[in-house]
Formats: structure tokens, C-alpha cells, sequence
């Protein structure tokens, strides 16, 4: 056993979030065998990623603020601390901030059987995009 060492807060880059967006990773594979990795991210009001999907799919639990997140078909869902939303492998989305708050949630997610295609990232998302139908659940 052994404790983890602290990693350093890490601004993600603006070719994948708009925005102000952190990110503290708390757990990543130590071992080739090994495929879980959990961070938690920070989004500033309104900062948003771009289109992306996860090969082995993801679960967002929602710790603070109001998270939006959306898919393809124009539905956009607002998921509320304490809740978790879970993306289907393949299935692009994005996700974000409401526009009045900061939010923050845990990211959990499986590594690829090629790292690097964990998670395929793509263009951003429109302002008509972020304001689409809100479908609550």
C-alpha cells in the first residue's frame, strides 16, 4: 500500500474545453493492466469541453454547481450535486457548466486497450448547442 502523491492542478487546454476548466486527477493506472482513471474538474461558468466520446464510456458525478451536458440529438440534460450521469461507450457528448455558476464533478472512465484512444475529442460545441431543449431527469 501506499499513498499517492499529490498531483499538481492542471488547466486543460482550449483545443478540447472553452472556458476556465482544472483538473485534479486522483487515480490513474499504475500498470499496463490496469485501465480505471478518476479526476475530479473544475468548470468556471459557462466553460464547456468540445464534442468527445470515451471508448469504454464515462460516469460524471455532479459535486457542485449545475452541470449541462448534451449529446448529438440536441437534448441537453442539467444534473444536479449528488447525481450521476453515465455516457455510453462511443456516444458523443459534451459537458459544462451552467452560465450563473461554477460546477465541479468526479470523471471516472476506463482506459482504451490503446491508451490514446480513451477518448476521441472533436470540434467544439456551438453557443446554439450549450442553450439547446433541456430534457431534465
Amino acid at each position: 500500500m501506499n499513498i499517492e502523491p499529490t498531483a499538481p492542478t492542471v488547466k486543460n487546454p482550449p483545443t478540447q474545453f472553452a472556458g476556465d476548466v482544472w483538473v485534479d486527477v486522483i487515480a490513474a493506472p499504475h500498470d499496463a493492466d490496469q485501465r480505471m482513471s478518476v479526476a475530479v474538474v473544475r468548470f468556471a461558468p459557462g466553460a464547456r469541453t468540445a464534442w468527445h466520446a470515451h471508448a469504454r464510456g464515462q460516469f460524471l458525478r455532479v459535486t457542485q454547481g449545475v452541470a449541462r451536458f448534451g449529446d448529438r440529438d440536441g437534448n441537453v440534460i442539467e444534473v444536479h450535486p449528488g447525481q450521476t450521469l453515465y455516457t455510453p461507450p462511443g456516444q458523443d457528448h459534451w459537458h459544462a457548466a451552467a452560465g450563473d455558476c461554477f460546477m465541479e464533478h468526479i470523471a471516472m472512465l476506463e482506459s482504451a486497450d490503446d491508451p490514446a484512444a480513451t477518448t476521441v475529442w472533436k470540434e467544439h460545441i456551438t453557443d446554439e448547442e450549450y442553450s439547446g431543449a433541456r430534457a431534465d431527469h
